[in-house]
């Protein structure tokens, strides 16, 4: 007998709390009058992503001016023509609060996934889940059924308090203080819809770590982050927190600075709370490009913002909700279904080649953790399911996501090893490697995302290709163990800056065309939650990042000290020293067309012939200069930097994005050497007018110009030098992408 559409919906309403009932109704409902032109789309544009409703990318067949667009990786899913969220599909982002999950939460992504989406889960670097082609009439629905699993889409988005991610073996590491699971998992929901979380001008970031060595709770590169700590008091132990606050990757990364050294579990939620109100209170609102967090505390220092946070917390009313639990966390314990066991003699090359690389002892004895490894994050829906069933066969459905875009299995009897290991290989998702250099963290980059830049996917995909096909086999344990993470653009939702190897997408011109790059970026420190932040040395075309790996990984084979890791081999090169390695790779060769398109995709990576006529030859020739003097001036400052010179490097960071920022006016006009001519008529010419504006970043990294005009002569410490180095490098990048532009389409003189 057919089910209505209205007692199919009575009928999942009371399987979910009745909040998130109500809630998707009023989506449901503002999705009719935004249709019907009774919501205004900005305001609309906020509500959906508040619900983890994403547009995206859909490049496949013809613009309506017959010009070509990016390709759409799966193909079954043809284009219409000029697409908008009524008539494309989207993103859907599904909110895994510490990537926990159980076997019913993974069936249910698996049935959306085929019947909405395209048949794949994405996992994500914030521990989430995402589908992709998703339409938005069917968002609802997707919705209804996630909340009567236990599942919500609210806040994955927009404006608001992301998904509060967690170190996945948070209760069975050996080195952690205690196990956050329960207190990031209650903190995450408390937060959903918070009256005091509702009027921020970006995102806000919050991770749990359950000790400070180790890189999985990445509580160090948040918006605010805690850290398992325990002091005695009155003879007794007690729980609590190291604070961080005010970190964050983007386009310029910060480390987040100690907030608190010990904060009392009990005071978890009233604190977040208070840094909240000071957040939404005094956090910028109309220049979104310095809304989060660490600018505000970029501003007040943090002494003062410390401050401001224990006033808001001495005005909260009490809130019983902040204590009620914290007894059952305490007491909240894990248990293996099975009984612990000792491990079997080896069974074969691949079972000891897996029991290697992706398991990991428990504190428990006779259990082990097990890491999934996902090619680029993806997971069909059949292999959700196997998954499902194995979850339930060998565990108390104790699975979680984790932020290297896996699955983590805890619990997992020693003696089961090898039964878990031939089910997982049948269900084709035993691949050994887990954490090591072929297990690459990537961004959806171009396939899908709208801001991408260079196609991070395809370039994962190949150097997976390559990993696989051989190039192993030449390299010893340390070098396998590198991290290569990947993003399409600045944003570093692949955190690159964190990898041994990073890159992300950047674009420049070769003989006329435009030709997708990567910036490569060296020795970021995975460990210690983000320890510290990788270099950028050179731009090279996308084609050549595989040989870039290649002779990096040799050359750290060869050359390294005994147990010297990737980041201390880097930081013994001269900056000098890594560019020459490079230098010949960032040069696209006379006549390769292969470099003119991106990996993964066949057609030209630019849309028209740029080369057009002898004048503008001509200021071509004297724009790339000028372009081509910045990077020599930017590259100085880091030497400058390396040398700790502080001020030297300041000012030649300085000096690059003013030799840059007059390459672009000296298209229409000589501005002289005057830096207050230089900065006033690129303001005119092209942050006034919006052509320096695209849409990867808006009129961005323009402000970097800016506020290092209004405070050039100041001293720089080592710190804010770097910072300024960084925030040259993507101004450059994005001089590079409006000059590319500008000859695309030239405006009429």
């Amino acid at each position: 007998m057919k089910v209505s559409n209205a007692a199919w919906k009575a009928r999942l309403a009371e399987r979910m709390p009745a909040s998130l009932a109500r809630e998707v109704d009023i989506f449901e409902a503002e999705i009719g009058l935004r249709k019907q032109g009774k919501l205004d789309e900005k305001l609309f544009a906020e509500t959906r992503l508040r619900r983890g409703v994403y547009g995206q990318r859909y490049d496949n067949g013809q613009r309506s001016d017959g010009r070509a667009l990016r390709r759409l990786p799966y193909p079954e899913h043809p284009t219409k023509g000029p697409q908008t969220l009524w008539d494309a599909p989207g993103m859907q982002r599904i909110k895994i609060p510490g990537g926990g999950l159980n076997a019913a939460q993974l069936e249910t992504v698996a049935e959306l996934a085929e019947e909405y989406s395209d048949g794949i889960a994405h996992v994500t670097t914030r521990q989430d889940f995402q589908l992709h082609y998703v339409h938005i009439e069917n968002t609802p629905a997707l919705m209804r059924r996630l909340a009567a699993a236990g599942i919500t889409t609210r806040e994955a988005c927009g404006n608001s308090v992301r998904n509060v991610t967690a170190c996945p073996y948070a209760g069975v590491c050996p080195d952690e203080i205690f196990d956050v699971s329960p207190y990031a998992t209650r903190l995450a929901w408390h937060l959903i819809g918070h009256p005091d979380c509702q009027d921020f001008g970006r995102k806000f970031k919050p991770a749990f770590s359950g000790c400070g060595q180790h890189a999985c709770g990445l509580a160090k590169i948040h918006d605010l982050g805690f850290v398992a700590a325990a002091r005695e008091e009155n003879g007794a132990v007690q729980r609590g927190f190291q604070v961080y606050a005010g970190g964050g990757l983007g386009a310029v990364p910060y480390q987040a600075q100690l907030l608190s050294d010990f904060v009392p579990v009990s005071e978890l939620m009233p604190l977040t709370q208070a840094v909240a109100r000071v957040y939404a209170r005094w956090g910028e609102k109309k220049n979104r490009n310095r809304a989060r967090l660490k600018f505000l505390i970029q501003d007040f220092g943090m002494e003062k913002f410390r401050r401001l946070v224990f006033e808001e917390r001495e005005r909260l009313a009490d809130d019983p909700r902040w204590t009620d639990w914290l007894a059952e966390a305490e007491n909240s314990r894990e248990a293996g279904l099975r009984p612990p066991g000792e491990l079997p003699p080896a069974a074969s090359a691949a079972f000891r080649q897996w029991l290697q690389t992706n398991t990991r002892a428990q504190k428990q004895p006779g259990y082990a953790s097990v890491t999934i490894k996902l090619p680029l994050g993806d997971i069909t829906a059949h292999q959700l399911r196997r998954l499902a069933d194995i979850v339930r066969r060998f565990t108390r459905e104790t699975v979680r996501t984790t932020v290297e875009q896996n699955f983590l299995l805890r619990w997992i009897s020693l003696a089961d090893l090898p039964a878990l290991h031939a089910e997982l290989e049948a269900a084709r998702l035993a691949e050994p490697g887990a954490g090591g250099i072929a297990d690459i963290v990537t961004c959806p980059g171009t396939d899908t995302c709208k801001l991408g830049i260079s196609s991070s996917r395809g370039l994962a995909a190949e150097l997976r290709r390559g990993l696989a096909a051989g190039e192993l086999d030449g390299l010893d344990e340390a070098s396998r163990k590198l991290r290569i993470k990947i993003s399409g653009c600045f944003n570093s939702c692949g955190q690159h800056h964190l990898a041994d190897l990073g890159f992300y997408g950047v674009s420049r011109k070769a003989a006329g065309h435009a030709v997708p790059h990567f910036q490569v970026v060296l020795g970021g420190e995975w460990d210690r939650n983000g320890g510290a932040y990788g270099l950028p040395v050179a731009a090279v075309p996308s084609k050549n990042i595989p040989e870039v790996v290649r002779r990096l990984t040799r050359r750290y084979q060869a050359e390294r000290r005994p147990g010297q890791s990737f980041r201390e081999f880097t930081q013994s090169l001269s900056r000098a020293e890594l560019k020459a390695m490079l230098d010949d790779l960032t040069r696209v060769p006379a006549g390769e067309a292969a470099y003119l398109s991106d990996w993964g995709d066949p057609r030209v990576y630019t849309l028209e012939d740029i080369g057009k006529g002898e004048c503008a030859g001509e200021v071509v020739s004297l724009v790339e200069f000028d372009l081509a003097a910045a990077e020599r001036q930017l590259f100085e400052a880091q030497l400058a930097l390396e040398r700790e010179e502080a001020d030297a490097a300041g000012a030649a960071a300085l000096a690059a994005m003013l030799q840059a920022a007059k390459g672009l006016v000296r298209m229409e006009t000589d501005p002289g050497d005057d830096p207050a001519r230089i900065v006033a008529e690129f303001r005119a010419r092209f942050y006034d007018t919006r052509r320096f504006f695209d849409p990867y970043a808006g009129g961005k990294f323009a402000h970097y110009l800016f506020s290092a005009r209004e405070n050039a002569g100041r001293e720089y410490s080592l710190v804010s030098a770097e910072i300024l180095i960084n925030e040259a490098q993507l101004f450059l990048d994005a001089c590079h992408s409006c000059y590319n532009r500008e000859l695309a389409e030239p405006v009429p003189v």
